[in-house]
């Protein structure tokens, strides 16, 4: 073979080598782009569809389908705006799950609320506590004094109503107008486009402090005081009020032009209750129309006792589709 000849041979193969040598990077770098990928996906995987609780699990669709379900009998207490909820749910429970044995307990002093059922659980008087209003930082830090931690898990919605003496004749009321009566501001119908008569703030022990708000120790307390006074007024969860034959309730807005009634249209005049009665309106709640409304949560005792496994199986329960739907007979906004 010529020189010429054994050279361009060379060449030859020594480019189809190359070739080789490239193909075959290409494919180690395909195999390690694909196993990282596919453990990046491993330990990164797509979130589950659905709804998912605070506890990070799918919510079943059934009470019968909470796993976990201790057995044992639980004090539960806390905020009277639960009422409804409790009424609705707890026997649903018990039926299904007899173990799990449920017994609402009242405060030894005072009246329910979610301040005196928060203090039971930090006592240890209950299992788990019902609040309508967050866990303060006072309550936060007398929980991490005594070797645990708290833990609220939202269930619900609840819009605030307002109401009147039925004989009171004024369109509604701005959230800055009520602030300012509860803060003793305002002080008469007349600054608000109402008559001249003196207003009456009603209020509850454990929530309202001004001077000028009589104090009561229930919502009927309270209703009572309202219904004999022109003048008075009062606010709690909407599902207590709105359907009361003795109280007016008001629309409320942000602003003087944008009222919106917290009960269905058109209003059901009290002369017909309680044959007919007002109803709560939750798709103004549902949709943030209506401009006040807070969140209801279970209180849980983080202390990786079954206290914890109790209060965290009953917000369960109620986040199931069963749970929720009997939320909404009961007349609150659900979350699914």
């Amino acid at each position: 073979m010529s020189a010429k000849k054994e050279t361009t041979t060379l060449i030859i193969a020594l480019v189809i080598a190359l070739g080789l040598m490239g193909a075959s990077v290409w494919w180690l770098r395909e195999e390690l782009d694909g196993a990282r990928r596919l453990l990046t996906d491993s330990e990164n995987p797509p979130p589950s569809e659905g709804i998912v609780n605070p506890g990070g699990d799918s919510n079943p669709e059934t009470l019968a389908e909470v796993q976990n379900v201790p057995r044992g009998l639980f004090s539960h207490g806390g905020s009277s705006t639960w009422v409804s909820i409790r009424v609705a749910v707890d026997p649903a429970i018990q039926t299904v799950w007899p173990q799990f044995q449920l017994r609402y307990t009242d405060p030894a002093r005072g009246a329910p609320s979610s301040g005196t059922g928060i203090q039971m659980l930090l006592d240890n008087q209950l299992t788990f506590a019902m609040s309508a209003r967050p866990v303060s930082d006072a309550e936060y830090q007398k929980a991490r004094d005594r070797g645990f931690s708290l833990k609220e898990i939202p269930v619900a919605i609840d819009g605030i109503a307002i109401v009147v003496h039925p004989s009171l004749d004024i369109p509604g009321i701005t959230m800055d107008q009520f602030d300012a009566i509860y803060a003793g501001k305002i002080t008469n119908w007349n600054q608000v486009g109402g008559p001249d008569l003196r207003i009456q703030p009603y209020g509850k022990i454990d929530r309202d402090s001004h001077p000028s708000v009589i104090l009561t120790s229930t919502t009927t307390e309270a209703l009572r005081g309202v219904g004999s006074n022109p003048g008075g007024i009062y606010w709690a969860s909407a599902p207590l009020l709105v359907s009361q034959c003795m109280v007016k309730p008001l629309a409320v807005g942000r602003t003087s032009n944008n009222f919106v009634a917290p009960y269905k249209l058109p209003f059901v005049p009290l002369s017909e209750c309680p044959q007919r009665r007002n109803e709560v309106n939750l798709e103004v709640f549902r949709s943030g129309e209506y401009p006040w409304s807070r969140r209801l949560v279970v209180v849980v005792k983080e202390n990786g006792q079954i206290d914890q496994q109790a209060g965290e199986t009953y917000a369960k329960f109620l986040l199931t589709e069963q749970g929720q739907e009997l939320i909404r007979k009961a007349g609150f906004v659900s979350l699914r």
